[in-house]
């Protein structure tokens, strides 16, 4: 009988998720009985708004089950074109929309169909996880520009600029940021807009965290900042989020029809559609009252200055303030090199949340699957109290460390 073919070597480009071995530890401990202090978690805390749930649990009665046009149905699309030009200034017709699974999926559906094998793509450090392994996954390149917290966790134009080559085929920006919370200036996006526009090549905007602002931080898009990038710009968004939608899995990516044309051919190949019932729920989000934001905002603010005090009071510990999305990102890297209670090191960012989550019964992300060695990302979508023993294990873990 002969040997079973091995697998595809396809995946042998992408990274293994640096986060995969905490949460099944984290999962592991949990089985045992033992509290973990969970701030890894990357959505809101809140429910979905219930007059989203009743939209699609009103699709179910309906029996509003069926195959739906792969782009989404028009009702969806006719309200996402109303919320991009009430919300951000952006007129689009229906067919220069494209709904898809989540905002992950729109990325990816982008990159897919943008580059071509070897095309580089720049990625600003710290990024999204997902961002270098979707580029690579794609045929493409990603070419990594590191911000680092002495410029605020910003890509400048200048940096941009000197990193375009003639295989660069797009820059992937994100604000509000993950892992950062950092939230880009309108003039800080239209520097960036012109060297962009100058080059000829395109920018993913990546907009889920939009609405979860603070300090009086304004979210600008870069596709409302110069005439021409509304043919260069590829605008992402969804309801995960700000919707409190992150199970439901809509997104939707907004640019150039001839764009969105090869996103629905490349779709309708792979996975069709959104579910039925979720574009429903989405129309009754993108249309209904947003009554829910201000509280759930006022909450994730409070928690944010707690856990920024909390940070700023530990010795060795730099946080820059975050002005939206729900994370800080603070520098640990002070510890690094540091010696546990039985004489072994921590070597870096992985090796120093696995000790909080082994001996403290901390979760975090560490900063190097975000292209920031020495840095921890700590979700605050959790309650006052989580973050208040957690804190509290996280001091007392790293005061431990002997250095």
């Amino acid at each position: 009988m002969p040997a079973i073919r091995p697998l595809s070597r396809k995946l042998d480009r992408i990274a293994p998720s640096a986060t995969t071995v905490l949460n099944e530890r984290a999962i592991a401990m949990k089985r045992e009985g033992v509290e973990v202090f969970n701030f890894a978690v990357g959505e809101p805390d809140f429910p979905t708004p219930d007059h989203i749930k009743e939209a699609g649990m009103a699709a179910i009665r309906d029996n509003i089950t069926r195959y739906t046009p792969a782009t989404g149905i028009l009702d969806l699309k006719e309200a996402i074109c109303r919320k991009l030009d009430r919300d951000n200034g952006l007129e689009y017709a229906p067919n220069q929309i494209a709904t898809t699974s989540g905002g992950k999926h729109a990325l990816y559906n982008l990159l897919y169909v943008i580059c071509d094998e070897g095309d580089e793509v720049l990625v600003p450090a710290p990024y999204w996880v997902s961002y270098p392994e979707m580029v690579k996954l794609a045929g493409g390149v990603p070419v990594v520009l590191d911000t680092g917290p002495g410029a605020s966790f910003k890509v400048t134009a200048d940096q941009v600029r000197s990193a375009i080559t003639p295989k660069t085929r797009a820059l992937l920006l994100n604000s509000p940021s993950n892992p950062t919370g950092m939230v880009y200036a309108r003039d800080e996006l239209a520097a960036i807009a012109e060297v962009v526009v100058d080059a000829g090549i395109y920018v993913i905007t990546d907009e889920l965290y939009e609405k979860i602002l603070y300090d009086g931080h304004r979210h600008v898009s870069i596709a409302a900042l110069h005439p021409q990038m509304k043919e260069q710009a590829l605008v992402v968004n969804g309801l995960s989020k700000a919707y409190a939608m992150t199970g439901w899995r809509l997104g939707y990516a907004a640019g150039p029809a001839e764009v969105m044309e090869l996103v629905v051919k490349f779709q309708g190949q792979t996975v069709l559609h959104p579910s039925a019932i979720t574009q429903h729920a989405a129309i009754a989000a993108l249309t209904g009252p947003e009554d829910f934001l201000p509280p759930m905002i006022k909450a994730f603010d409070r928690r944010r200055n707690y856990i920024m005090e909390r940070l700023q009071n530990m010795e060795g510990v730099a946080c820059a303030r975050p002005g939206g999305a729900f994370y800080v990102f603070p520098d640990l890297s002070a510890y690094l090199g540091r010696t546990r209670p039985d004489g072994s090191p921590i070597e870096g960012s992985l090796d120093l949340a696995m000790y909080l989550l082994e001996a403290y019964q901390v979760i975090s992300a560490p900063g190097a699957a975000f292209g920031s060695e020495g840095c921890l990302r700590f979700s605050y979508a959790t309650t006052l109290d989580v973050i208040e023993r957690g804190m509290d294990r996280v001091e007392e873990g790293l005061s431990s460390l002997a250095g």
